[in-house]
């Protein structure tokens, strides 16, 4: 009997108290996709296969799209630290749908363009040991979904990419970093 997927929702997720025609919340929607994709990259999470064809149905909704581009990108950044309690890239490629691996390897040429951007500008990157060493697991799920290990051990986060986003002028087709960092800034109190 075939599994109706569309129909399936995050759990852990509020239900929006504005009214449907209210703007989206950028912040709730990043803290969210952190969230989803922390649970599902987990090895022993019983339902990636499902949170993974949610995100699939997303990316074919305009209102859906940024969130399910963030939990793509939450996952490729915890499967770069190359932790156990995590899959790897590897063992997530293949329970992508054809849209989200599209969007999986747009998000790996994106990130690699930032590191090549980031070594040209002589910056040295830091290595990615101290991020990987906190053990306060709200600061993990921060820190560890907001950060890449690089294959050298060096750590790329969203600094560098708003960085890049700024300079080069380049984002992710339909996303921008730049564009969501700054909504969520515009709507803080400093």
């Amino acid at each position: 009997m075939p599994v109706e997927r569309a129909t399936m929702r995050f759990p852990w997720r509020r239900r929006p108290t504005a009214p449907p025609a209210a703007p989206a919340d950028t912040d709730d929607d990043l803290q969210l996709a952190r969230q989803v994709a922390y649970r599902a990259a987990h090895r022993d999470h019983p339902s990636t296969v499902e949170v993974l064809a949610v995100v699939e149905e997303m990316l074919a909704d305009e209102n859906g799209y940024p969130f399910a581009v963030g939990v793509l990108e939450n996952l490729q950044n915890l499967a770069s630290h190359g932790l156990d309690e995590f899959r790897s890239a590897e063992d997530i490629r293949p329970l992508l749908g054809p849209r989200s691996a599209t969007c999986w390897d747009t998000l790996t040429d994106f990130w690699g363009d930032v590191a090549d951007w980031r070594l040209r500008t002589g910056v040295p990157m830091e290595s990615s040991a101290p991020i990987l060493a906190v053990e306060s697991e709200e600061l993990r799920l921060l820190l560890w979904t907001s950060n890449r290990t690089l294959p050298t051990g060096e750590k790329l986060g969203l600094a560098d990419i708003l960085r890049y986003e700024k300079a080069v002028g380049a984002s992710l087709p339909d996303y921008s970093h730049l564009a969501a960092a700054l909504d969520v800034a515009g709507k803080s109190s400093f």
